[in-house]
């Protein structure tokens, strides 16, 4: 039989009875009700107002129960049924609708250096598990915890377990707490506290190192906007790093970097593919004496620069410059530059790219950046881990495309001092990545550097790299 509908503003007298008492959550005992409700079909206006009244005062209910009163009297509204306002989202549903993920990525690193009476194997799984919580009201969490452990060959030095016979392949094994954190975000502005994930630009700064099988993350607050007209703000205290060598301390690396760090990052989208950044890393690092100078001693550093990224049809276009000085505790006294020219052509499914990027140096003092995702820059064999006392230049040329599902690429380097004439040498770094399906990724990887100078040593590197997440 067809039901009378109330007029909306009766529907609306009815709700403001109970809708605060639904809307504050608060859960106490349920009593069953046992009352009598009349037939809808023949349900007035004051009859429904008067029913749920009296049912109020007879009884101290849950909000759930508050909810299933309000749909049986009111059944002839516009609102949902008993049984759909019953499941209303709630706290709980941050749990029931979260996604919970695996992630397993295998590697193996053979590591061939001058200088070192063995070559490095190294065969190591990293195991993650992430569960991302639904959001309610604006409030979200996130947990995820990585496992690494050697399988199979462990001859290489991780620069925690002393095998120094060994080149470094810097992933100690150890079980941690990747991340942890509760956002709120609303209004296109977010807040985040606790251990996360930290990304800002090409990571030529700030980055996750997401290279390592143990992750680079930072404890701490964040506070993003994202405004009108394609600007955006992001800003970070940072009281410790969880570093790649980490979870605990080894001989030659600490774990952690405790200080108090501030990183702050503004674009500016101009038009569609423009778009400007501003930033400043201001790094105040504890010093720890028991590890030699530049592990901890000498990184406090204040950072200020600019970028710009930008997309002319096929052509692509980079640039950045930035100035640094030392800050905090730093015994150390310097200035330095760094700057960044970049361009790329895209044709017949290739694009071909040509850069030069420069870390300079000031008073034998090489411009630092100590949590940018290093491997991602100056060469996959990483001989520039820590710039040179006499800076950096890095004259490079690469070509990238795909061959049926595979995507392949090639780059080459040419390494000299930024302020003298010494050449650091060269390298070459050729990738091959199959994306077999959204759980299966196949990766071959390999580079080689070659010296000029007694600074450095010859080194070549090959990685074998699968994963696979669910």
């Amino acid at each position: 039989m067809k039901q009378p509908k109330l007029p909306q503003g009766q529907c609306i007298q009815v709700f403001s009875t109970i809708g605060p008492k639904v809307a504050s959550g608060n859960t106490v005992p349920t009593i069953r009700s046992t009352a009598t409700t009349p037939a809808a079909s023949s349900i007035t206006t004051d009859e429904a107002r008067a029913f749920v009244v009296s049912e109020e005062r007879k009884m101290t209910v849950s909000s759930k129960s508050l909810s299933i009163i309000a749909a049986a009297a009111l059944g002839t509204c516009a609102v949902p049924t008993v049984a759909e306002e019953s499941q209303a989202p709630g706290f709980t549903n941050m749990f029931s609708d979260g996604k919970t993920s695996f992630n397993f990525r295998y590697r193996y690193e053979y590591v061939d250096q001058d200088g070192l009476s063995r070559n490095a194997k190294a065969s190591t799984l990293r195991s993650r598990l992430t569960f991302t919580s639904a959001e309610y009201r604006g409030l979200s969490f996130l947990a995820e915890f990585d496992d690494v452990t050697a399988i199979g060959s462990d001859n290489y030095n991780s620069t925690a377990n002393g095998k120094v016979q060994y080149p470094v392949v810097a992933d100690p094994e150890g079980t941690e707490v990747n991340q942890a954190w509760l956002k709120y975000a609303a209004a296109g502005a977010s807040g985040t506290y606790g251990r996360q994930r930290i990304l800002h630009g090409n990571q030529r700064f700030v980055g996750g190192v997401g290279w390592r099988q143990n992750e680079q993350t930072y404890d701490g607050f964040r506070a993003m906007y994202e405004g009108d007209h394609g600007f955006t703000v992001d800003y970070a205290y940072v009281y410790n790093i969880n570093r790649i060598f980490g979870p605990d301390d080894g001989p030659a690396q600490p774990a952690n970097h405790h200080g108090e760090n501030h990183f702050l990052r503004a674009d500016w989208k101009i038009v569609e593919n423009h778009t400007v950044s501003a930033f400043y890393y201001g790094l105040d690092i504890d010093d720890d004496l028991a590890y030699a100078p530049g592990k901890t001693v000498g990184n406090s550093s204040d950072t200020v620069g600019v970028e710009y990224n930008g997309k002319f049809g096929p052509i692509g276009a980079n640039a950045s410059y930035a100035t640094q000085s030392d800050a905090g505790d730093s015994p150390l006294s310097y200035d330095a530059d760094y700057y960044l020219l970049e361009g790329s052509f895209a044709f017949s499914g290739l694009k071909a790219s040509l850069g030069y990027e420069v870390l300079g140096a000031g008073d034998g003092v090489g411009f630092k950046t100590p949590y940018a995702t290093l491997h991602k820059f100056q060469g996959w064999a990483d001989m520039f881990l820590v710039t040179p006392g006499d800076g950096i230049e890095d004259l490079y040329v690469g070509l990238t495309g795909k061959l049926g599902p595979v995507a392949l690429g090639g780059f080459y380097h040419d390494f000299s001092a930024e302020d003298s004439s010494e050449d650091w040498g060269t390298e070459i770094d050729l990738v091959a990545t199959w994306n077999y399906s959204k759980n299966w990724m196949f990766q071959l990887k390999y580079a080689s550097f070659s010296s000029d100078s007694d600074a450095y040593t010859d080194s070549d590197k090959a990685w074998v790299t699968v994963n696979f997440k669910i």
